[in-house]
């Protein structure tokens, strides 16, 4: 509210002085931290939101990516690369829709606090690296990367357990089963097996994504400014989105061939490895299938990112939306 300050003239007449109007945000001490607008609670909730639309949507299509991808020299393939074609129709006949969805319980546990993680490490990041520039695509790809190995620590052992379900004629009965006999019969190190490939995978990944998504989301905005008006429209970052999505999966398609490798070892007709590096999975795969054996996957892992990263970014956008208004709605209430 306002506030009133008097003084008087020579002549002792009062005269009346109003100030500038108090907020709490102009007071470092009451006022919680925010970027572009929003306290970092509310970057965490829309980032949970957005990573369990996106990986709740397009799971099949995962599913088939593991299919394709986690092939071992005792695999019941004839064929030493099934296509997506043969991956489908072989879930379809055997295991029917179902099959599609094996493992998706521990996605949904994990997709949500990882993703929770990343984009408000993310946004933290960026916060601190674009000193001031907000088209600082180098500031984007590190807050990427730094996003990245934080929500990997977190999303690993689920993405162990999800992978392992989704396999062709999976052991495990469901979520809690895989569980326990990981833990039983492999130990906790088995479900970090994985890790290290992981952020060596998802660090280019990220990097790529994030600068790819900022600068695409630049350029349609430019192009096409009428249709930006106040807030930057839902087309825009769908379709920036999916051009990220899509270019880094691509980039990355070897790495995540050698994450599934190590995350279905033993299981299945997979190899076993005896030791988590990842020369020594890359030279495994390439005597067994050649160098192609390395981009395994990648139709159905693009065919994956590109619209997940659509529904990711879009979704996450729109939270933050929510939040810029209900934030400003309550400004009005306190203020008014």
């Amino acid at each position: 509210m306002a506030t009133t300050t008097t003084t008087t003239t020579a002549d002792n007449t009062p005269k009346f002085h109003q100030t500038s109007e108090f907020r709490p945000e102009n007071n470092p001490a009451i006022s919680p931290p925010t970027h572009d607008g929003l306290q970092f609670w509310q970057f965490m909730v829309a980032g949970s939101i957005a990573g369990s639309v996106e990986h709740m949507v397009v799971f099949p299509i995962d599913t088939l990516k593991t299919r394709m991808q986690a092939i071992g020299s005792s695999s019941s393939y004839k064929a030493p690369s099934p296509t997506l074609r043969q991956s489908f129709v072989s879930i379809m006949q055997i295991e029917g829709l179902g099959g599609f969805y094996r493992g998706i319980a521990a996605m949904g546990l994990g997709a949500g606090p990882a993703h929770a993680v990343y984009f408000s490490v993310y946004e933290l990041c960026k916060k601190n690296f674009t000193a001031g520039n907000p088209n600082n695509s180098i500031a984007h790809a590190l807050s990427g990367v730094f996003a990245t190995v934080a929500s990997d620590a977190v999303i690993t052992p689920m993405d162990v357990v999800k992978q392992r379900l989704q396999l062709t004629g999976s052991p495990y009965k469901g979520f809690g089963d895989c569980v326990k006999r990981v833990l039983l019969e492999e130990g906790v190190g088995a479900f970090y097996a994985s890790y290290r490939t992981t952020v060596v995978m998802n660090a280019p990944f990220t990097a790529v994504h994030f600068a790819t998504y900022e600068a695409a989301k630049r350029g349609l905005m430019e192009i096409s400014p009428e249709n930006v008006r106040d807030e930057e429209t839902l087309v825009v970052h769908a379709t920036a989105g999916a051009a990220a999505g899509a270019l880094a999966a691509a980039v990355t398609t070897p790495l995540d061939v050698v994450k599934t490798q190590l995350q279905c070892q033993g299981v299945c007709g997979c190899d076993r490895f005896s030791s988590g590096s990842i020369s020594d999975v890359v030279q495994a795969v390439v005597k067994r299938d050649g160098y192609g054996g390395l981009m395994r996957g990648w139709i159905p892992r693009m065919l994956f990112h590109a619209p997940a990263a659509a529904l990711c970014w879009s979704t996450y956008e729109a939270a933050k939306s929510f939040f810029h208004a209900r934030n400003g709605s309550e400004d009005d209430r306190n203020f008014s």
